[in-house]
């Protein structure tokens, strides 16, 4: 019975932490990214700067704190539009290629760089790139396991933004 119990202890502790294979090569090392040290990384191989925490959330101490917010594609763009962080502008909600680059393929729930990105929900996370097969549809990006996927624009899903580390 103990041993039960002490199964199910661990395989549900296990399924709420990150899992990564180290067999696999890291898609997003740290080594790739620079940390600006005020919420943001940049990300040395695309030339992109992304908010290290999911909109609604705060970076504090190192990591995010709170409760990222769930918006609309909608929303989430016009959250993004003259959105100001870290004292810069340009901020915008990523296309579906630019926010799969951080995705981080050896791990799973979530499927992201934890050290450049703390407390990423194991959830769908907005593009920009709307569906070219329906209007109302819009794709988003899984730091569940990595996958992409496309959503009704009217549910409502969480958001990081990106900008160009020099927008000139």
């Amino acid at each position: 019975m103990k041993k039960l119990l002490f199964c199910l202890f661990f395989f549900c502790q296990q399924g709420i932490a990150q899992t990564c294979l180290t067999t696999i090569t890291e898609t997003t090392p740290s080594a790739n990214f620079t940390d600006n040290g005020d919420g943001t990384v940049s990300d040395l191989t695309t030339g992109l700067m992304w908010m290290q925490c999911s909109v609604g959330q705060t970076f504090q101490n190192g990591t995010c704190t709170g409760d990222a917010s769930e918006l609309s594609w909608q929303q989430a763009l016009q959250f993004a539009h003259g959105y100001q962080f870290a004292g810069l502008d340009g901020w915008r909600v990523p296309n579906v290629k630019e926010l799969s680059t951080i995705t981080e393929r050896s791990c799973v729930r979530p499927s992201i760089n934890e050290t450049l990105f703390p407390a990423t929900l194991s959830d769908d996370y907005w593009t920009s790139t709307p569906s070219v097969i329906d209007a109302n549809r819009a794709w988003v990006v899984a730091f569940f396991n990595s996958s992409n996927s496309i959503k009704q624009k009217n549910l409502f899903v969480f958001a990081r933004l990106v900008r160009d580390v020099d927008p000139s």
